[in-house]
């Protein structure tokens, strides 16, 4: 039990102190006068003031409480390397048992493990929810223990006792690490991209060569092996050979006693793309469709154009002499013989033969598309004519044939079932808005796929694939109509943008593909196809594990399914003939980028309750109790602050001066007074 004197005024404090001055004026005015009584009337008048400020002593009844201590327990991926795990649990029970010896004293446990989203060991956040949940005047200590990689120090909470760090490290571990530090998000296709590579050792290093070899390996190919140089950043090559996503997966190979391969690895996406497209626009003759294509075109910063329109044919003879005409003569040999293979589309806009490409020029278009270029049919009233493109050796490749009907009436473009799949034409605006073309040509389909169809369902736009190559027939000249508004207009921009971009093979459009998206560990697998059923998805872990997933049909021509990996790495994908690979999570989790025990980063914290750090593999220091303030670690020894805590189980309060009491006392100092006084 305690007693404690407190004060419970029975009038403000100002106006105690007020009547004080008052008081003390009075008695001053009395002594100045000399009225023997004045001392007795000064002590009447403070036994007044001191019961007005109401004296009162108060006794408790107090309980001890016992001291806490905070044992933090890294229970994340690194602590699993080597004997870590099993050494960090001994220590853990043995410190649980000397602590349980201790008098007053309890121990709180807090198991670490990892953060989720690769967040690393965020042992700072667990600390600072163990210390709301307790007292801080009863925390005696805190320990940790760990291999000293902590990923949350900014979220450092005070602390009201020091604490220790006893880390699982051992004196001969040592760790090689591969480090990307440069690579693009984009790079240009058949193009080498250049990225930056570091292959470091770290801890207690072996001798050695100073040299270590890296695999190369681009979606899952065989790998290429170079050798770098340690500590040194290197720039290395490497060519993508395909438009989209692209993902390499970069490989040391794992050095005898180091304590971790899970960094020997990166993966990297890259998207390919190319660095120019070309297309070749060659206009028959003037019409008001020419500039809706080359406004299309020039209207992409990625495509460079050359275009040139068919002003004056041979058989114009007008008289004019030729060296009068300001006309562009027309390259044909140059831009169908020798620079042909530099163009990713010929577009050919109303062309019919005229005598200006020979059947030579036509043959080697034919063999252009064969070996992988793209030509597309944009026809009039020329495609039904004699001299109609088909009547040459384009004929071979193109996918229709004319029946030498044009059709001028009026109808509405509509999308075909199969359209609907296909992603040139899948999900375009609603039909019901689109307005009217005028005119078509009749056309016999003789291969490809009909993807939109006209008049009395004729078809209207047909894709094919010849060989390496891809062709395209559209059987009018009227888009144009679109692009002027007439009737509300429709699609045409981005119809025309998507047909162009098909046939240079871009391969957001490809109507057969494979990929896949990844959002942490799990993967959204897309599969696109015209079929109506599709082969069920073979996924193959990076421990080489397998697992067939069905793939369910969400939108017309489009298959997906979910699928959520254990293991980070690289997975590879089969549907049938289509492969395709994703990277799931980091090839190196943040837990194995540094996974060498350092007591660097708690540092600053343990220095500022003055403890200390120790490592396991020496034993576990001995307990000891520091007074708040000194020294808290030593050697062989760590220090715990006695926090004298204790619980109030009852309040006494009882009044020194009472009213009988002061009554009394003030009434025989007044009679002293006037006693002293009347004697005079």
């Amino acid at each position: 039990m305690t007693g404690t004197l407190l004060f419970d005024p029975l009038l403000p404090p100002g106006l105690i102190a007020l009547l004080a001055v008052a008081g003390l004026g009075a008695v001053a005015l009395a002594w100045w006068r000399g009225l023997r009584g004045w001392l007795w009337r000064g002590l009447a008048a403070a036994v007044v003031l001191a019961a007005l400020a109401g004296p009162v002593l108060q006794r408790e009844t107090r309980a001890p409480l016992s001291d806490i201590v905070l044992m933090l327990v890294d229970k994340s991926a690194s602590q699993r390397l080597g004997d870590r795990a099993a050494m960090t649990e001994a220590a853990a029970k043995a410190l649980e048992a000397r602590i349980a010896a201790r008098p007053d004293t309890e121990l709180r446990r807090i198991e670490v493990p990892d953060g989720a989203g690769n967040a690393g060991t965020e042992m700072m956040q667990a600390l600072s929810e163990a210390l709301a949940q307790e007292p801080r005047g009863r925390i005696a200590g805190v320990l940790a223990l760990s291999d000293g990689q902590v990923h949350d120090l900014d979220r450092a909470p005070p602390l009201p006792a020091p604490m220790h760090l006893l880390h699982s490290g051992r004196r001969d571990d040592w760790d090689r690490r591969l480090i990307v530090s440069g690579a693009p998000a984009f790079a240009i296709l058949d193009e080498p991209v250049t990225l930056s590579l570091r292959v470091e050792d770290s801890g207690a290093v072996p001798a050695a060569a100073g040299q270590a070899e890296v695999e190369i390996s681009v979606d899952g190919a065989a790998p290429r092996r170079f050798t770098l140089p340690l500590g040194q950043d290197v720039a290395l090559p490497v060519t993508l050979t395909h438009g989209g996503r692209n993902v390499i997966r970069f490989q040391v190979p794992a050095a005898p006693g180091e304590i971790t391969d899970r960094n020997n690895s990166a993966l990297v996406q890259i998207n390919g793309v190319r660095d120019r497209l070309r297309v070749l626009l060659v206009s028959g003759e003037p019409h008001p469709g020419t500039r809706t294509w080359r406004n299309l075109l020039k209207s992409d910063a990625s495509v460079d154009l050359v275009h040139f329109t068919i002003l004056r044919p041979p058989e114009k003879q007008d008289g004019v002499p030729v060296a009068e005409l300001s006309l562009i003569a027309f390259p044909t040999r140059e831009l169908f013989m020798e620079k042909i293979a530099d163009f990713d589309l010929i577009i050919f806009d109303r062309y019919r033969r005229r005598g200006i490409l020979p059947s030579l020029y036509l043959e080697n278009v034919v063999h252009y598309v064969r070996q992988g270029g793209a030509v597309l049919i944009s026809a009039g009233p020329d495609y039904a004519s004699a001299d109609s493109l088909y009547r040459s050796p384009l004929s071979a490749i193109l996918p229709a044939r004319p029946t030498a009907r044009v059709l001028d009436r009026a109808f509405v473009p509509a999308v075909t079932e199969l359209g609907r799949r296909h992603p040139v034409t899948a999900g375009l605006p609603d039909e019901d808005s689109w307005g009217r073309w005028l005119r078509q040509v009749e056309i016999e389909p003789q291969g490809g796929d009909v993807v939109m169809r006209g008049f009395d369902d004729l078809p209207l736009l047909v894709l094919d694939r010849v060989e390496m190559g891809r062709v395209a027939l559209i059987a009018s000249d009227q888009a144009w109509l679109w692009a002027r508004g007439h009737e509300g207009g429709g699609p045409q921009l981005e119809l025309l943008r998507r047909l162009a971009h098909w046939m240079m093979g871009e391969p957001d459009l490809e109507e057969e593909a494979l990929w896949a998206e990844a959002n942490g560990q799990t993967m959204r697998v897309i599969r696109r196809s015209l079929a109506a059923r599709v082969e069920d998805l073979e996924i193959t872990a990076p421990d080489g594990s397998t697992k067939t997933l069905a793939l369910e049909e969400t939108a017309p021509g489009q298959f997906e399914t979910r699928h959520t990996g254990a293991g980070i790495g690289l997975y590879r994908l089969r549907s049938g003939a289509h492969e395709a690979v994703i990277g799931l999570g980091p090839a190196a989790p943040r837990e194995f980028e540094t996974p060498i025990a350092t007591e660097a980063l708690l540092a600053p914290l343990l220095a500022s309750g003055r403890g200390g750090s120790f490592a396991l593999e020496n034993g576990l220091p001995t307990l000891r109790a520091v007074r708040p303030g000194r020294p808290a670690a030593g050697n062989g020894w760590l220090g715990l602050t006695p926090r004298g805590a204790f619980e109030v189980r009852d309040i006494a309060r009882t009044a020194l001066l009472p009213a009988w009491l002061t009554l009394l006392l003030s009434a025989l100092l007044i009679l002293a007074g006037w006693l002293r006084e009347g004697r005079r």
